[in-house]
Order: structure tokens, then C-alpha cells, then sequence
């Protein structure tokens, strides 16, 4: 039986069906929900009424998600209770409401990528991260903004409109998986599928909040059959992850997203345990010149004391390059936008869209072969000192960004102010170049701003990342919007 319907039937208003029921639902994590359901004490069609409910109560505030269809999703979920009332095996996701990003495929939806231009770019297949979720019976309740093209570290365009941070409307909730982190501070879903090539995972749960991770290259397979694959630098960097209020909750959910699907040609099936390391971990609270906000370097050796009482040895040491890798990350990213984007940009007409990338310019040096040759070389090196040195520290204790989450839109102001963003995001931008994991942690609030770490190992230890992430941070609470 398929649940795949038309958009129109997909958008049947279910408010009526919806007052009778616990309104707590949508609280809980997707961990406590998937055990409520297998355990018969709350069915499926349950849990998406009640993550629904609160869709429609909160996103209208926050525009988080643009693509809603509610009876889709209890179509879906429907057949879910019909497999657990028959005692068929159910994945470990069963019935679980989650989002997914609206520059994935999804069968019957629009790829937009916050793109008129592809407002009508409807998937025949699912990208393998969705078609992961659907396999471990997630319950797909909606598809999140982005900015146009996925280009910002702030999320609005021209077709879907602007997605507001549910802490605050004043301030960025993030991008590229801005509606993502959004819909999850929310409680629109328990995990958010995000996408991060320069930190458009880990930015926005920092900035509304909750957590995200970032897996290695290779770990989870994606791939969109609505266009051709992408460049080499996309290939090498972009990734596909979570966004939760729990690191049990991230967990879950990166083993779900990184089952095997070989249509990925950089997949690769790696345990998600590894060998026992050293417990020893690196701290930067200012890695490679970077200016740190001091309540931020204040953070992280308050975090660095709680990883010590947990048994962990924490040294402050200098990192391996990150500048470097930074410039060339940029390097790669404008190259790529100049010769795959820059007419469909154009053509586009997004201004937002069109700024950012008149201040990314700045950034780019002439991009001939060989540059691009020095490049990929260069990615060579930093990755060996990257890897040598995470076998001594196999994880990294260092800032999310230079400084607290920014006012929203800052980026379309100065060169100046860009350049500034720019500095200030080193580590969101320079980590993926090298095609590590990094773990954006949530560890609490200062002046009204949520505040977190970041944690970084090597390539296919998330599991060392998750550890000490589970010692640091904690359950996040849904944020209901008061605006």
C-alpha cells in the first residue's frame, strides 16, 4: 500500500481530528516516543497527530516548514500501526515524527532548494538519507526551509519566505538547515534531517539551541536523482545529519540515516563503534588565531572541567591548520558556485542570494586547473595532520564560531560585516574541507542566547563524539515562540 498522494490531497486540514488528544507528545524524544509506540502505550497515528498539532500551532510564527502534508504522513502512519498491531518487525524509528530539508528528494515533493526556479522540481525517487528514514519507520510530517541555494548561515528566500529563531525572532536561526533546527526547538519533530557543507548543521542548532551533528564523508549516503551529482568540492564536503534536543536522539537517528545504500559512490560501510582511544582530548579556546567571544572561552572550560570529571584527560594545545583549510574550503565553494551556479543564480534573482554571494566573491582567488589541482593537494596535507594528530587527541574541544549566534541578516549589511562573519565562522567552514565529524553541543544560555561547544575526531568516530556529548549536553526543552 502506498501513502504517496497528490499535493492537494496532501494539505486536508486534521485540526478536527486532533482535540481529544495528549498535546505532550510532541515534547518527548524520538527514543521515548519509538518506545511508546512499540510498546502499545501510544499508537503512531498518535504521535503525528500530536507533532501535527503542534505544526500548526507554532509554525506559522517561525516558518519553519514550507511543505506540510498531514494526511500523507498519517497514511504513513497508519501503516506503521498496522505492522505493529500484526507483530511485523518495525524499524527502530517506528512512528516517529521527523522533517526532512527541502533540498533532498522526497517522492511526489519539490527539490526547491529555496529556488523558484525549482519550485516544481518534483521527486520520482527518494534520496537514500529519506529513504533511510522512511526503511526505520520515521513518519515524514514536513519539509524545511533553506536559504536559496543553501548558500548562508541565515535562512530566507524568495519562494518560501523567512524562517525566525523560536528563542528569539532578532536573532539568525542558522542556515542552511535553518527551518530544520527551528522546527526541532520547536517540537515540530523529534530529529530534523539537516544537510552541512560549511556548517549548515552544526550553525543552526547552535543557534536555536539544540544539537547537531555532522557525520564523516561517507558515513551517510545521499544522493538527489532530480539533478546531475554535484562537483568535486560538493562531493568531498557536503553531508547529510541530524538535528535533535537529545544526543540519544542523534544517535538514533545516525544510525538510521547511514545504513548502506550504494547509489552514494562515497559511502562507506563503517562500524559505528570503533577501537578503544586514549581518553586524553585537545582544548582550543582560540584555534588558529581566532577572536573568541570570552563568554564563550568561559563556556568551554567549564565544559572542559565537567569532560575531566568524567574521567578524561584535557590539554590545551594548538590545532592543526584550520585558516588554511578555511581559505581553500572557500576556495573550492566559490569555484563551484562560478562555474555550476553563477547563471542560475542570475536567473534566480534572489537578493539575498545575490549580496552573499557578491561578498563570497571577495573570498575567491582566480580559479584556473591548477589552482584547483593545489587545492585537492592541499586537502591531501591537511587531512594526514588533521588524522596524525587526532591519534594522539582523538577528540577536539574548540568553539562553534568566533562568536554568539548573529542578528538575524547581519550578513546583508557591509563588506566589512560579511568579511567579519566570514572570520568568525573559520571552523563551521574549514573542518568539512578536511571531511571530519563535528558535534555542535548545546551546553546552556548567556544572556538569553543559547551557548554550546564544538566537539571534532577523526573520520567514522561519531561514537567518540556522542560520548563525550552525552557527559556535556543536556535534554533540550521545546521553545514555544512568544512572538
Amino acid at each position: 500500500m502506498s501513502c504517496i498522494l497528490t499535493n492537494d490531497q496532501s494539505r486536508v486540514s486534521i485540526l478536527p481530528l486532533l482535540r481529544n488528544l495528549d498535546m505532550e507528545i510532541w515534547q518527548e524524544t524520538a527514543k521515548i516516543i519509538a518506545e511508546k509506540i512499540q510498546r502499545h502505550e501510544i499508537s503512531a497515528e498518535e504521535a503525528t497527530k500530536s507533532a501535527l498539532s503542534r505544526m500548526a500551532h507554532v509554525n506559522a510564527s517561525i516558518n519553519a516548514v514550507v511543505d506540510n502534508f498531514d494526511e500523507e504522513a498519517l497514511c504513513e502512519a497508519q501503516l506503521i500501526d498496522s505492522k505493529i498491531n500484526a507483530g511485523e518487525t518495525v524499524g527502530s524509528l517506528a512512528g516517529v515524527p521527523v522533517t526532512v530539508k527541502v533540498n533532498v528528494d522526497q517522492i511526489g515533493h519539490a527539490t526547491t532548494n529555496g529556488l523558484r526556479l525549482q519550485k516544481d522540481l518534483l521527486a520520482s525517487k527518494d534520496n537514500p538519507v529519506v529513504a533511510n528514514l522512511r526503511k526505520a519507520g520515521a513518519i515524514i510530517i514536513g519539509r524545511t526551509n533553506t536559504p536559496a541555494f543553501s548558500l548562508r548561515w541565515f535562512t530566507r528566500n524568495s519562494l518560501h519566505g523567512h524562517t525566525k529563531n523560536p528563542l528569539n525572532p532578532k536573532t539568525t536561526p542558522g542556515g542552511s538547515s535553518g527551518g530544520a533546527a527551528a522546527a526541532v526547538a520547536a517540537g515540530i519533530g523529534a530529529i530534523g534531517h539537516g544537510t552541512d557543507i560549511a556548517g549548515s548543521i552544526r550553525y543552526p542548532a547552535y543557534a536555536c539551541g539544540v544539537h547537531g551533528l555532522r557525520p564523516s564523508l561517507g558515513r551517510v549516503p545521499a544522493h538527489n536523482f532530480s539533478g546531475p551529482d554535484r562537483f568535486i568540492g560538493a562531493q568531498l564536503t557536503a553531508v547529510s545529519g541530524p538535528i535533535a534536543r537529545s544526543i540519544g536522539d542523534l544517535r538514533l537517528a545516525l544510525d538510521v540515516m547511514s545504513q548502506p545504500d550504494m547509489r552514494d559512490p562515497w559511502y562507506v560501510a563503517m562500524p559505528l563503534t570503533g577501537n578503544a582511544v586514549p581518553k586524553r582530548i585537545a582544548i582550543s579556546t582560540s584555534p588558529d588565531g581566532l577572536e573568541v567571544d570570552p563568554k564563550i572561552k568561559a563556556e568551554l572550560l567549564q565544559v572542559a572541567s565537567k569532560i575531566e570529571a568524567a574521567g578524561w584527560q584535557v590539554e590545551e594545545v594548538d590545532l592543526p591548520p584550520l585558516r588554511q583549510a578555511m581559505e581553500n574550503q572557500l576556495f573550492l565553494w566559490m569555484a563551484e558556485m562560478t562555474y555550476g551556479v553563477g547563471g542560475t543564480l542570475l536567473r534566480e534573482q534572489d537578493p539575498d542570494a545575490s549580496k552573499v554571494y557578491e561578498g563570497l566573491l571577495n573570498h575567491r582567488k582566480n580559479s584556473k586547473l591548477n589552482d584547483v589541482m593545489d587545492v585537492l593537494q592541499t586537502r591531501a596535507a591537511l587531512t594526514r595532520k588533521w588524522r596524525l594528530f587526532l591519534e594522539t587527541y582523538p577528540v577536539v574541544l574548540c568553539p562553534v564560531s568566533g562568536k554568539l549566534p548573529f542578528k538575524d541578516l547581519v550578513d546583508l549589511g557591509s563588506q566589512s560585516e560579511f568579511d567579519q562573519i566570514v572570520e568568525a565562522q573559520m571552523l563551521q567552514i574549514g573542518l568539512p574541507f578536511m571531511g571530519l565529524p563535528c558535534l555542535s553541543v548545546t551546553t546552556g544560555k548567556v544572556e538569553n542566547s543559547p551557548i554550546g561547544v564544538q566537539l571534532i575526531s577523526s573520520h567514522f568516530r561519531e561514537d567518540l563524539l556522542l560520548d563525550i556529548g552525552e557527559i556535556i549536553g543536556p535534554n533540550i526543552e521545546v521553545v514555544s515562540p512568544k512572538f
